[in-house]
């Protein structure tokens, strides 16, 4: 049986938490491995073809290509916890508050699962959508939860759950949020750099 549900959705990164956390495991993967050094060809030639076309997954997957699990197992548990120093001081306060009002809090990331979901345990969203890494290549995309795809996921994920979604709110900083916001009743802008409502 289908139910009717007041949702709230919030992005992470520059929405919730001040930076990229993907982009901190980068340069943390660069400051403290030779790894990511022997891929630079093929790290600067996904950033060439990004500034070109964002929506390019061929370009994400090359600025990664130097991943292994390896390096994820023993380099995520350090960015995890510098980047959760980074959160703005306000998002557990309103998370806690949306679901004391009856609201399902979902986060809708672009972020890999090998990182977000752990950066936000301790936040209690009803559900934790992320961008999904290949296991066994963690720098390859089995599926990218970015712009338009955020609105596929959460409706993958309301159907899932047999959820009639009313999207009450949503918060946002990017201009990739926009398909996920035009959901909601009341789009709220966060300004990345304060943390603050544009």
């Amino acid at each position: 049986m289908l139910k009717h549900e007041n949702i709230v959705v919030f992005d992470f990164d520059g929405t919730l938490s001040a930076s990229d956390s993907n982009l901190e495991f980068g340069r943390y993967c660069f400051r403290n491995s030779y790894r990511p050094w022997l891929f630079l060809p093929s790290f600067l030639i996904g950033v060439i073809i990004y500034m070109f076309n964002k929506h390019s997954i061929f370009s994400r997957e090359s600025m990664r290509r130097f991943l292994t699990p390896k390096m994820v197992k023993k380099f995520a548990p350090t960015v995890i916890r510098e980047h959760k120093k980074n959160r703005f001081g306000w998002a557990a306060d309103v998370i806690a508050s949306e679901r004391a009002a009856g609201n399902i809090c979902v986060l809708v990331s672009a972020g890999p699962d090998y990182l977000v979901p752990k950066l936000v345990r301790d936040m209690k969203f009803d559900a934790i959508i992320t961008s999904k890494m290949n296991k066994s290549r963690p720098w390859k995309y089995d599926f990218m939860c970015w712009g338009p795809n955020k609105v596929v996921a959460f409706d993958a994920w309301a159907k899932e759950n047999k959820i009639i979604p009313h999207v009450v709110r949503s918060y946002g900083d990017s201009p990739s949020d926009k398909y996920i916001m035009e959901l909601a009743d009341t789009p709220v802008w966060i300004n990345r750099k304060t943390g603050m409502p544009k």
